[in-house]
């Protein structure tokens, strides 16, 4: 008889883990400078770059910011809201509601669609639950590019491997200082530590054999030859943006140096410019003091003082105004979001006619990243079960309309539909096109549940002796009637 001696997990990464583990990290550090890039541009920190020129050395420190890129990346994010999860066939979605409700994925989402505008990428990572118990549910977390990165398949279109590398160390009770990655495979997840004299000290190996990378990634503008995503923040948004900056930092400087009107004076003796004692005065004292009041001269006449034109700030505004209509179109805003206004109030058609762009490019995000949450869900429940869902049901994502539809015309629409028995009245399709959140139609169909039970009840109460149905007659045991 031969004895089976168990196989024992691996302490230190293998040869191909570790290879897996530099690659990643070299392509982790390949495009963090331009993720922090990107980021300083969200966040109205970015070294705007000057000419040198005209900007005194008294105003180096001077720092314009104005916060387009935010503007346009958020404008966008704010029309995807995530509602809810279903299955296309209509069934129960209770196991699909628990798994996203325990993960707050409603209100996590828009964090990771957020960063997915900015960076052109989000990476979701589902993993066992540590709550410890057998029913606990998975866990699913957001990961910025900025810590996380991945190899992808074109063919597959799926992960071949992932890496998260950070500093949150507390999990497993280590020193805030180290190191800490995470190497994502398709059979299992590995957590390791950055060893004091080098190499890798792996903590705990997840053996999930799923067969498949437990990440998905959130791609924002993909092309054909470029899966990994860009940025709504565009080289001509930054572009645009650092010129923007330049021009409110030359407004400052000839605010500083222009805003109190500049004067002259003609045939003023010496004296006029000091004081009792005979001491030339400062520039600010002579010119709010002495200058107002001149004497004659030893022939009598008056000094000449004169005024240059005060500095038009309008110069600059127009300029703006002129960088705020080329975002817009770089954004795909409306102008006005952008601060940019005209005399003549537009109307609400031609608002929504600006509006149409932004709305179409919400749609197609709302289609994009909701491939991606379907497969995070079918994950979960990958997880959660030990088995995939059948690929036969799909699973879909709600979202609540990008437009901007007014609460009578969705009422309308829904009610046209109905009258011309297109839908049924009853129907969840209809409260949906009625412009009424996920937690609304539950609440409805709760009531419309208590409402027939209620008439079910009333119906029975109003039930005479006289209308309870006769007892039928019993059959004799051979089948005749009774007494024959």
């Amino acid at each position: 008889m031969t004895a089976t001696i168990p196989e024992l997990p691996l302490l230190s990464l293998s040869q191909d883990e570790l290879s897996l583990v530099t690659a990643l990290r070299n392509d982790l550090m390949q495009h963090r400078f331009r993720l922090e890039l990107l980021d300083s541009y969200f966040n109205g920190e970015q070294l705007v770059r000057d000419l040198g020129i005209s900007i005194p050395p008294q105003l180096k420190g001077l720092h314009t910011v104005i916060g387009w890129p935010r503007i346009g990346v958020e404008a966008l994010e704010q029309r995807l809201e995530l509602e809810a999860f279903r299955w296309a066939d209509g069934a129960d979605a209770e196991d699909l509601r628990e798994v996203a409700e325990a993960n707050d994925l409603f209100d996590e989402s828009s964090l990771a669609h957020l960063d997915a505008l900015t960076y052109g990428r989000e990476y979701i990572a589902v993993g066992s639950g540590d709550c410890g118990t057998d029913d606990c549910p998975p866990l699913i977390t957001a990961e910025s590019p900025l810590d996380m990165t991945l190899f992808w398949d074109a063919r597959a279109r799926v992960a071949t491997s992932a890496l998260r590398e950070s500093r949150d160390c507390e999990a497993f009770g280590l020193a805030p200082d180290d190191r800490l990655v995470t190497l994502y495979l398709p059979d299992q997840t590995v957590h390791a530590v950055e060893a004091d004299g080098g190499g890798w000290e792996v903590l705990d190996r997840d053996m999930h054999n799923l067969g498949v990378v437990p990440v998905v990634r959130m791609a924002n503008r993909q092309r054909t030859a470029d899966r990994v995503g860009k940025s709504e923040i565009t080289p001509e948004v930054m572009s645009i943006t650092d010129a923007a900056c330049r021009r409110l930092m030359g407004m400052e400087v000839a605010s500083e140096f222009y805003g109190a009107p500049q004067r002259y004076i003609l045939g003023a003796s010496e004296s006029a410019f000091q004081d009792a004692e005979g001491n030339t005065k400062s520039a600010w004292e002579t010119y709010i003091g002495r200058v107002l009041a001149l004497e004659r001269d030893e022939d009598g006449q008056v000094p000449t003082v004169g005024q240059f034109t005060a500095h038009d700030p309008q110069t600059y505004t127009r300029i703006i105004d002129l960088y705020a209509r080329i975002m817009a179109t770089q954004l795909g805003l409306p102008p006005h979001y952008l601060g940019y206004t005209t005399d003549n109030p537009a109307s609400a058609d031609a608002i929504r006619s600006s509006e149409a762009q932004l709305v179409k490019r919400a749609e197609r995000r709302c289609r994009r990243f909701g491939g991606a949450w379907s497969d995070v869900m079918r994950l979960a429940l990958w997880v959660r079960d030990g088995e995939p869902p059948e690929r036969s049901r799909r699973i879909e994502c709600v979202w609540r309309d990008p437009a901007t539809p007014t609460v009578a015309q969705q009422t309308d629409a829904a009610v046209k539909l109905v009258q011309a028995g297109i839908l049924p009245a009853d129907g969840e399709v209809v409260l949906e096109m009625a412009g009424l959140s996920e937690d609304q139609r539950q609440r409805v169909a709760a009531e419309r549940r208590r409402a027939q039970g209620l008439q079910i009840l009333d119906r029975l109460s109003q039930l005479g002796p006289e209308d309870q149905p006769d007892e039928e007659p019993q059959e004799a045991p051979d089948g005749g009637p009774d007494g024959l």
